[in-house]
């Protein structure tokens, strides 16, 4: 995926959310008149699904503008390239001042993304075949709903329940229906209908059924409804009522099926792990596709370390390091200014 972000945020470019260490070697090399060419490479801790490097790029491209091409040199790998433990996944060739300040943004926006981005394939290893819904926003800031929607698409989810989050993978929104519209409509046959008649004929009819009634008894009443025009229905018991379980989906199909509702889609959702989407598997429950939030937006940041391995030309490393360039054949020259123009 070849995104193309907006110019990176004023904290970023002027350094207030960079460490202030950083801040404060930049002052120091500046009243003591050094500037070095460094090589500095980073890489990951632990085997993954690499995402955020693109953001990286663009910071990069907007960082360095001003530098001399001919003195500027960065190879990366890409947004969702699996990785190994200790590989080089971004390689900096520049003057130390252009870029260090942002060594803890660019580390940030790896670890967090890279996080979200493995969790995502676990959870999609976990379905196969059956896709996989990212439906993380709610557990995340609002002002990065959309960085963890596309690191779950890179991480293999057909879809991100934000607008802004599907937008950067080129996709469009997915979603359903909020138990709130349900319980305000006070029915879930008269809010189907509504969001039926209300919302443009592209939006997939997916309604929720698990609001007032059972849940196969208000799949058959929904379907009833709508007919032909209904996609699907979710799932999403919550654990004060023992959840979503295989047999409920066996159920909810077979009701469906027997009514003449064949083309009726079942979405699972609520609390889902890949151990859950296994126990799924396992039983032949008949999911269609699987809405997960908290196992991809709370997964753990992968670390990342940025490490300098040249000074002007000559090998250098901090003890327990090797000195000198480590052999990538897989990084990729980044043309900086394909970026520059996000």
């Amino acid at each position: 995926m070849n995104v193309r972000r907006t110019r990176p945020s004023s904290e970023i470019l002027s350094g207030e959310s960079a460490d202030v260490y950083f801040a404060r070697a930049e002052q120091v090399l500046e009243r003591e008149g050094l500037n070095p060419v460094v090589t500095m490479e980073v890489f990951g801790r632990q085997r993954a699904i690499l995402c955020g490097i693109d953001e990286v790029k663009n910071l990069l491209a907007h960082a360095l503008a001003s530098s001399n091409p001919g003195e500027v040199t960065v190879e990366a790998l890409d947004d969702g390239d699996a990785i190994e433990p200790k590989e080089i996944v971004l390689r900096i060739t520049a003057h130390y001042r252009a870029f260090g300040l942002y060594e803890t943004a660019l580390l940030g926006m790896l670890a967090q993304s890279t996080g979200w981005a493995t969790a995502a394939r676990e959870c999609v290893t976990a379905a196969a075949p059956q896709p996989v819904i990212s439906f993380g926003a709610r557990h995340v800031h609002p002002d990065i709903t959309d960085v963890l929607d596309y690191a779950a698409i890179v991480g293999g989810c057909v879809g991100a329940s934000t607008p802004a989050g599907a937008r950067l993978a080129g996709l469009s929104p997915t979603g359903t229906m909020p138990h709130s519209l349900v319980l305000i409509m006070g029915d879930t046959v008269a809010a189907a209908l509504a969001f039926d008649r209300d919302l443009d004929p592209d939006v997939p009819r997916i309604v929720l059924v698990d609001t007032f009634k059972d849940e196969a008894e208000e799949a058959l009443r929904v379907a009833n409804a709508l007919g032909d025009k209904l996609y699907g229905i979710r799932l999403d018991t919550p654990s004060e009522r023992g959840r979503v379980t295989p047999d409920l989906v066996k159920e909810v199909r077979a009701r469906l099926d027997q009514a003449g509702f064949q083309h009726v889609k079942i979405v699972v959702s609520g609390g889902l792990t890949p151990d859950r989407m296994g126990v799924f598997k396992e039983a032949g429950a008949p999911v269609d596709s699987y809405a997960v939030g908290s196992y991809i937006s709370g997964a753990t940041p992968i670390d990342f370390t940025g490490d300098i391995k040249e000074i002007d030309g000559k090998p250098i490393a901090k003890r327990g390091r090797i000195p000198g360039r480590t052999d990538s054949p897989r990084l990729r020259i980044v043309n900086l200014a394909d970026w520059r123009g996000a």
